[in-house]
C-alpha cells in the first residue's frame, strides 16, 4: 500500500453503513420487514442493530486521519473545530426532526408540526454527541489516556445502570437508570414515543457508552496507519476483534447485549465485529487489490455519507406532502400499495421498495461524484 494512498476500505465500509441504514429506513411497510432487517425486541442483536454502532466506528476511522491536522492548530482553534461540526451535525438532526414541518391528519388538513412535542434527540444528535466527547478525549488525553477513560466509562456505565436502576429490573425500557434522566431534561414530550412510552433511544446517558464505538474506531484507524507495513498487523487486529467479542458475550450474562440502551457488552460486540469486517476489507481491497466496480458502489456512499443520509430522510418525509386518491393516502405508502407489493408481494414487495430507495440514492451519490462534489461537515 502507498504510504500517501487513502484507505479505500475506510470509504468502502462507511458506504456500507450508509446503504444499510438506508435499506432499513425505508421498508415498503413496516409491517412486513424480514427478520434481519428489523431491530431486536429488546435483548439481543439483529444485524440491523449493527448498523448505526458500525457508522460510529467508521467516524471514529476517519477522525483517525482528520484529527492529524489538529497538530498544526492552536488549542482554541482545534476547540472551535469540534464544537462548530458537533452543533452543526447535531442542528442538522434536529431539523429532520421537524421536517416536514408538519402532517395531514385523516380528513387530508394539513398541520403545522407543534415544538412543544418536538423530539430533541436522535440518530444525527448521537453522532454529534460521540464525535464531540471523543474528538476532546483524544486531543487532551491522547490515544493512551482516551482508551483507559473508555473503559472506566464503559464499566462507570453498568455500575450506574445497576445500582440506580429499578430495583429488581435495572435494564427494562422504563426502569433504567437512563429514562429518569431523560424524563427530567429533556421532558416526555421531547422523547421518542414509538415504543408506545416516553423512551430515548440515544438517551443522554446511554451516549456516554456510545462513545466507546467513536473511540475505538479512531484506536484501529490510528493503528492501522501506524502499522500498515508491519508483519502481522492483520492478525492483531483479528485477534482484538475476537477477544472484544468474546469479552462482550461474557459480560453479557450480567449485562445484556441491548442496542436500544446501548449497553456496554453491546459496544464491544459491536466494536469487535467491526474490527473484524474492516480487517477482511482491508485485506481484500488494501493488500489483494480488489477494486473495481464491486467496491465502487459501496464508495459513493462513503464519500458523501452525512449528505446522503440526511437526503434518505428528507425524501422519505417529503412524500408525505403528496396524498393521493380519494383516502388522501400518502405517497410513500401509496407507492408501496399499487406499484411495490402487486408486483413482488408483501415481504418481498417491502424489500423492493427499499432496495429501490437505495439504489435512487445510490445515482444521487454517482452523479455527485461524477461532479466531484463532496459535502464535508
Amino acid at each position: 500500500m502507498n504510504q500517501n494512498q487513502r484507505f479505500l476500505s475506510l470509504d468502502v465500509f462507511r458506504g456500507l453503513t450508509v446503504a444499510c441504514m438506508i435499506l432499513v429506513n425505508t421498508p415498503g411497510s413496516w409491517q412486513y420487514v424480514y427478520a434481519p432487517l428489523g431491530h431486536a425486541k429488546w435483548d439481543g442483536c439483529t444485524p440491523t442493530d449493527l448498523v448505526f454502532p458500525f457508522f460510529l466506528f467508521a467516524v471514529g476511522n476517519a477522525m483517525s486521519f482528520a484529527m492529524k491536522k489538529f497538530n498544526t492548530l492552536s488549542n482554541a482553534q482545534v476547540l472551535g473545530k469540534i464544537f462548530k461540526r458537533t452543533l452543526l451535525i447535531f442542528f442538522i438532526g434536529l431539523f429532520l426532526n421537524m421536517y416536514p414541518f408538519g402532517r395531514y391528519d385523516a380528513e387530508g388538513h394539513f398541520n403545522f408540526i407543534d415544538l412543544s412535542n418536538l423530539r430533541i434527540l436522535g440518530v444525527l444528535q448521537r453522532i454529534a454527541l460521540c464525535y464531540c466527547i471523543a474528538a476532546l478525549l483524544i486531543h487532551y488525553l491522547k490515544p493512551r489516556g482516551t482508551a483507559i477513560v473508555t473503559c472506566l466509562l464503559l464499566l462507570g456505565y453498568w455500575a450506574v445502570m445497576y445500582f440506580f436502576g429499578a430495583p429488581g429490573d435495572p435494564y427494562s425500557m422504563t426502569g433504567h437508570a437512563g429514562q429518569a434522566i431523560d424524563l427530567a431534561i429533556l421532558g416526555e414530550s421531547h422523547m421518542y414515543h414509538g415504543e408506545g412510552v416516553a423512551f430515548e433511544p440515544e438517551g443522554l446517558l446511554s451516549t456516554l457508552p456510545a462513545v466507546g464505538n467513536v473511540v475505538f474506531g479512531y484506536l484501529v484507524g490510528a493503528y492501522v496507519q501506524k502499522n500498515r507495513h508491519a508483519r502481522g498487523m492483520l492478525l492483531k487486529l483479528v485477534i482484538a476483534g475476537s477477544f472484544a467479542i468474546a469479552v462482550a458475550l461474557l459480560w453479557s450474562s450480567v449485562f445484556p447485549i441491548n442496542k436500544k440502551i446501548w449497553t456496554s457488552s453491546y459496544v464491544l460486540y459491536t466494536v469487535g465485529l467491526a474490527t473484524l469486517l474492516l480487517s477482511v476489507m482491508i485485506y481484500l481491497i488494501e493488500m489483494k487489490g480488489w477494486q473495481g466496480k464491486g467496491t465502487y458502489f459501496f464508495e459513493v456512499f462513503g464519500k458523501n455519507p452525512l449528505f446522503i443520509y440526511v437526503l434518505s430522510g428528507m425524501l422519505v418525509d417529503t412524500y408525505s406532502y403528496f396524498r393521493l386518491g380519494p383516502n388522501h393516502e400518502g405517497l410513500y405508502s401509496w407507492m408501496y400499495n399499487h406499484i411495490f407489493q402487486p408486483v413482488f408481494g408483501d415481504y418481498p414487495g417491502s424489500l423492493a421498495f427499499a432496495l429501490f430507495h437505495v439504489l435512487l440514492l445510490w445515482l444521487v451519490g454517482w452523479w455527485m461524484d461524477r461532479k466531484k462534489i463532496y459535502v464535508r461537515v
